[in-house]
């Protein structure tokens, strides 16, 4: 394997407990099991040389003439790469079967089927694993030619082939050290002529079931599974809009990053993916953060899908109640299972994405204070009639008492900035959020609680911000108190009910945004320039702020706007509509892929925009 694949030149499929990339060129490049956050078992995009992949495709590279195009099987996570060459048709279907038990899996079955369906083509294929980032060796075992078993510490990988093909053990000599501890073969496939490969990873060593023997019987069976399931799971959609199928693919990209044993929805599928080429802006977003997860469920009950909702809530009360006497209730982000420690180490021997290290795995910023998580997670509560019974309702009404006595803090603010504590404005913005939701539960569902405190509190938290957090020589709501720099998290104010998306203030606001922020419809998060953030080199342009942008201007009126710029951010999806963290200078895709911060905001924008437009083409005149 040679060189990077651009970060978007991918698909990803999962099981709902992992998730693996597969580049356009057929390889799976980045898995990570028995869990999201994981060490991989296939981690070549972060280093070519030593990371590991699984490369099942057409040899059409020299065939003069030859395309390759890449396709999801319509609303289904199931990947079709196909190559059309003079000599034949044929496509590779990636997937992995769904797991919806509660109970976490050792076990994980990603499929991969060849099949020609005109002519001939010749197919290659390389399994080369690497376990526990490229860091331990494994053994090989070769049991026939159509099995072999890579044995690495507390992770085994059974792969298992059917139809036409014999595996054998590579012959070339590997530069990580690795020597001949791969399996290849070279087949040709003719037309009708199917041929598939099942990579199980295993766990739970010698203590595990026997993996089953492998027919295409089987592997069928399986596809038909896989498909009937996200079919049956997109009944539930509500929506009817005018953007069906990336709303529809959205959601599936939320789904497929949702552990289902707990409920909780990871940030992204990868880690140590860069914000600038070369720089430093390299984190890990395989875990659960409160904001990112509630944002997330929003996004999928507004598309009708509750289940998901309710699984995440009771995630979040288990966190509240594992608290306990805990300084803060609870922190800005856990690992999938709940469990708070995400040590962050540095992969020195991985050299990162085209160069850019360093390469880090778990998260220091799970330290931080960030106290718009309670607003987030009080706005996730509040979509619910009942939050877990009495006793749910208590640990909640004891979260507002405790925020009542601390709210008023500095914090790190939503973008886990290293340079400092701030007064963040939209910190404040979401404190409010937290009482508000919280009073009208109180109100509606008739809950004890101190209400009348509240109440003040919230009003107090209202007053400062519009007294600290308001620039009168910028006319505009700015990133923290005592400064004139903008900062776009704020477009989420009138969603949140705060301001209306029409008060001459938050017009004023977005005005000011639209001159500082966004660049042809794409916007900045913040200026680093203006607002040291401690970190060195600069960022692309932030997808989710670009979609809060569209929503921020269709809830404005400004419906010619919204919609051009909804466009023409749909543009920058990859071949499979997929968006990562940020959009680069020449408009290439940034950051962890694929980011659910992304695509919730685009359901967000939307939802927005058809009613808006609904609304408009229904008004006399």
């Amino acid at each position: 394997m040679n060189g990077y694949p651009q970060i978007a030149d991918h698909g990803m499929i999962g099981d709902l407990q992992t998730a693996a990339l597969v580049s356009g060129a057929g390889t799976v490049d980045w898995w990570c099991t028995p869990r999201f956050d994981s060490p991989s078992l296939f981690s070549s995009i972060l280093d070519s040389e030593r990371g590991g992949h699984c490369r099942l495709a057409a040899d059409v590279d020299r065939i003069e003439g030859a395309t390759v195009r890449q396709l999801y099987l319509p609303d289904t996570a199931i990947l079709v790469t196909r190559y059309m060459a003079p000599g034949g048709v044929g496509e590779v279907a990636d997937f992995m079967v769904p797991d919806t038990s509660a109970t976490p899996s050792a076990r994980h079955r990603l499929v991969r089927v060849a099949r020609v369906v005109r002519g001939s083509l010749p197919f290659t294929l390389v399994c080369r694993p690497r376990f526990d980032y490229g860091r331990a060796p494994h053994a090989l075992r070769i049991l026939d030619d159509r099995s072999a078993v890579f044995e690495g510490p507390g992770t085994s990988l059974h792969l298992q082939a059917a139809g036409p093909l014999v595996l054998r053990q590579d012959s070339q000599d590997s530069q990580d050290g690795q020597d001949r501890q791969d399996v290849v073969a070279d087949f040709t496939l003719q037309a009708d002529e199917i041929a598939a490969i099942v990579l199980t990873s295993d766990s739970d060593g010698e203590a595990g079931p026997p993996v089953p023997p492998l027919t295409l019987d089987g592997v069928r069976d399986s596809f038909d599974a896989c498909r009937a399931f996200w079919h049956d799971w997109l009944r539930s959609s509500r929506y009817r809009g005018r953007w069906h199928d990336m709303v529809t693919r959205s959601a599936i990209t939320l789904k497929l990053l949702t552990y289902a044993p707990t409920g909780a929805p990871i940030a992204a599928a990868t880690m140590g993916l860069p914000e600038q080429i070369g720089g430093e802006r390299n984190w890990d977003y395989r875990y659960t953060w409160i904001r990112d997860a509630s944002l997330s469920v929003r996004a999928l009950i507004d598309l009708g899908f509750v289940e998901e909702a309710q699984a995440f809530r009771t995630w979040l009360r288990e966190r509240l109640d594992a608290a306990g006497d805990a300084e803060e209730p609870l922190q800005i982000m856990y690992r999938v299972d709940g469990d708070p420690h995400l040590t962050e180490e540095v992969l020195g021997h991985l050299e990162g994405y085209q160069g850019s290290k360093p390469v880090r795995a778990g998260n220091a910023a799970a330290g931080q204070l960030q106290l718009d998580i309670y607003g987030e997670a009080a706005d996730a509560l509040a979509q619910a009639q009942e939050i877990g019974g009495i006793r749910g309702w208590r640990s909640f009404a004891g979260l507002l008492d405790w925020l009542a006595d601390t709210w008023d803090r500095p914090d790190e603010g939503i973008w886990e900035t290293r340079g400092g504590r701030q007064d963040f404005t939209y910190s404040r913005l979401m404190t409010w959020v937290a009482f508000d939701r919280g009073i009208r539960m109180a109100t509606a569902y008739s809950r004890p609680g101190d209400v009348t405190r509240w109440t003040s509190v919230r009003d107090t938290v209202f007053d400062q911000i519009v007294d600290r957090g308001w620039s009168p020589r910028r006319q505009a709501f700015v990133q923290h108190y005592g400064t004139d720099v903008l900062d776009a998290s704020l477009l989420l104010m009138p969603r949140v009910g705060f301001i209306s998306p029409r008060d001459p203030a938050w017009l004023s606001t977005l005005d000011a945004m639209e001159k500082e922020l966004v660049s042809d419809s794409l916007v900045y998060r913040y200026d680093p320039a203006a607002s040291p953030d401690g970190l060195l080199g600069s960022e692309g342009t932030f997808n989710l702020c670009s979609f809060l942008y569209v929503e921020a201007l269709a809830r404005a009126g400004r419906l010619q706007q919204a919609r051009y710029a909804f466009d023409k951010m749909l543009t920058y999806a990859n071949h499979v509509g997929l968006f990562a963290e940020e959009i680069g200078p020449s408009g290439e895709q940034l950051g962890n892929f694929p980011q659910a911060f992304t695509h919730l905001a685009l359901i967000a924008a939307a939802i927005a925009l058809d009613e808006q437009l609904e609304r408009a083409e229904s008004s006399p005149g």
